[in-house]
């Protein structure tokens, strides 16, 4: 059974850091693109990161280039999102989810498998 689990949020100051994990259990996460997504309270879901399954490139969404970055850690079965300069705005449940196709991983409507979230809280 295809699962990943979230950990890593919290509550931070403005301008702090966070490493949020992604981990996988029964399949193989190097296959899949793995994307992490946001949603804040009374907004939509957005994508605001990912990794593909066939090289390894990465993409960043606008609110997320400079300050975040995705990597893959195969040994540990596990995808992380490392957020520095964090902001108010970046308050939001951040969610990893994986789509089994090969190729780009941008496409954000592809993702059908899903963790239960976990809160990030960006506050003085």
């Amino acid at each position: 059974q295809l699962q990943l689990v979230e950990s890593g949020g919290g509550l931070v100051q403005p301008g702090g850091s966070l490493r949020l994990s992604c981990a996988a259990s029964g399949f193989t996460l190097d296959y899949y693109n793995i994307g992490w997504f946001r949603q804040a309270a009374g907004k939509e879901r957005e994508g605001i990161s990912c990794i593909s399954s066939n090289n390894g490139s990465t993409y960043y969404a606008d609110s997320a280039k400079g300050r975040f970055a995705i990597s893959r850690d195969s040994a540990k079965n596990t995808v992380y999102l490392q957020m520095n300069s964090l902001k108010p705005e970046d308050t939001a449940v951040y969610y990893c989810a994986a789509d089994n196709r090969w190729g780009l991983c941008v496409l954000w409507n592809e993702y059908d498998s899903w963790g239960q979230g976990t809160q990030v809280t960006v506050s003085s």
